[in-house]
């Protein structure tokens, strides 16, 4: 009779005690030494699991951990919300694919061992490396739906446990470990290695391609024209973009090169315009609606992004509007529901004035109005997200009521819900829309005032959320993450 999991003995790879660092470079270069271990001992063991059948061992392979202790109140710069700890204490978090976050790791590292004076300590975690995450490095390898084996996978090797897999950190739930330790980063590796699974499914690009700026829109018009700036971009040798990358992990240096469309889009097309470093820009067409959303934002804030901005188009609520405005919320009134559970509707969702003065400096530019001027092409306001779309069909009084009372100029289904998921993962953002229709006003979204709008409205749109990256890339960490999205215990890492 064969043992059961529980009795059987548990197979680890052979890797390096907990060392002390006092250099970021070297730290993490363990980090990927401990990951890589673990990651082709799993998969080592999965292959030829495949083959042979059940090993009659387990098999095991954990995370590694990056742990600080320091005993000081330390004295910090007050204008930092990021790379120090607040007291005295140990702190500590697993981490996952160190090679795709190399230069996140290194910054924050290096921040921390200047600001405290005292090692990190590099070593294996107590949190075992599901298979299903260690093989997705590994091209061609895939883990089969259960049942599929002759044997039952999580009788050899961990699996995912969702009992874990959580936003406690971020939702300011998270609780010490038995033996006090304290958060350090705001995500654990499983958490982490789940969105990166996510992100791979919804998208149908790689991880390592996504850029730190990224820019949401709700329409495929504006990935035509992300496609033909980025075209220009690499036609232009003193653009410091390098490459693009579309649906499918196509990727092209050569302007004129060739993108063919895949049979079968992702749910969540999505474009990266790279430079190094991940100082490009991400497009994301997370199509309509708040659910689309949150899922989008849910996952691709484990890449600790610098800056999200949606861009894309809404209902103008004012009379004094005209198709083609732009509208730079303020504020958001939060309709969308997807977010309450996470987010009561009660907190506050400020607008950032670094991202603010970025975005209207953009339209001046584009525009070339200023000052007075710029108000006849935009207006600054609140922000309604609903989740019904057609809204405007159901008895007036109720929804026109709130929306008059809250002072919003425009409505759509997703600006609100990607600003409350920035301010709840402390990624900065903001909201730039143009106004497609004014169903209050009889101007209805109808094909052919569609078809013309988009036409003369959609390039200039698109080059002014460009245009405020590409200000924003400029600006230093320090000042684009700001105290504002942090609160009064944070951890160390953005």
């Amino acid at each position: 009779m064969q043992d059961t999991a529980e009795n059987l003995e548990i197979i680890t790879p052979e890797v390096p005690g907990e060392e002390s660092f006092d250099d970021a470079e070297t730290a993490v270069a363990r980090l990927i030494d401990l990951y890589d271990t673990a990651a082709v001992f799993l998969r080592d063991g999965f292959l030829k699991a495949m083959t042979t059948g059940h090993p009659g061992t387990r098999l095991r392979a954990f995370y590694p951990e990056i742990r600080l202790t320091t005993t000081r109140f330390d004295k910090i710069d007050s204008r930092l919300s990021f790379g120090h700890v607040t007291q005295p204490g140990t702190y500590a978090t697993t981490v996952t694919r160190p090679h795709l976050f190399r230069n996140y790791l290194m910054q924050q590292i290096d921040l921390l061992l200047g600001n405290h004076g005292v090692k990190v300590r590099i070593g294996l975690s107590d949190t075992p490396m599901p298979v299903h995450f260690a093989v997705a490095n590994f091209p061609n390898v895939n883990v089969p739906q259960e049942g599929a084996a002759s044997f039952a996978l999580r009788d050899v090797f961990d699996v995912p446990d969702l009992t874990t897999t959580n936003d406690d950190i971020v939702n300011g739930e998270a609780q010490p470990a038995p033996d006090g330790t304290l958060p350090l980063a705001p995500f654990t590796a499983q958490r982490v290695d789940y969105s990166l699974a996510r992100l791979s499914h919804y998208t149908a690009t790689d991880p390592e391609h996504f850029q730190n700026h990224v820019l949401f829109t709700n329409y495929q018009f504006y990935v035509d024209e992300f496609e033909a700036y980025a075209r220009a971009m690499l036609a232009d040798p003193d653009s410091g973009y390098t490459s693009f990358v579309s649906t499918g992990n196509a990727e092209i240096t050569d302007p004129s090169a060739v993108l063919h469309t895949p049979d079968r889009m992702p749910q969540m097309p999505t474009y990266h315009l790279k430079r190094p470093k991940q100082a490009g820009i991400t497009l994301v067409n997370i199509g309509v609606g708040p659910s689309n959303a949150k899922t989008a934002t849910d996952h691709i804030a484990v890449m600790r992004s610098h800056a999200w901005l949606m861009v894309g188009h809404c209902a103008g609520l004012r009379n004094s509007q005209s198709l083609g405005d732009y509208v730079l919320a303020h504020a958001y009134l939060r309709e969308d529901k997807v977010l309450d559970d996470d987010l009561p509707v009660w907190v506050p969702i400020p607008a950032l004035a670094e991202i603010q003065i970025a975005l209207e400096n953009a339209v001046a530019e584009e525009t070339q109005l200023d000052g007075f001027d710029l108000k006849r092409v935009m207006r600054t306001g609140t922000v309604a997200s609903l989740d019904n779309r057609n809204w405007e069909l159901r008895e007036q009084s109720g929804p026109v009521k709130r929306l008059s009372q809250s002072r919003a100029i425009a409505l759509d289904m997703e600006s609100a819900t990607i600003a409350a998921n920035g301010f709840r993962f402390r990624v900065p953002y903001g909201t730039l829309l143009c106004v497609s229709d004014r169903p209050l006003h009889g101007e209805l979204k109808l094909p052919g005032m569609a078809s013309d709008f988009y036409r003369s409205q959609v390039s200039r749109h698109l080059r002014i959320g460009i245009r405020a990256m590409e200000t924003l890339r400029e600006m230093p960490l320090e000042r684009i993450h700001s105290r504002k999205l942090r609160s009064f215990e944070e951890t160390a890492f953005l």
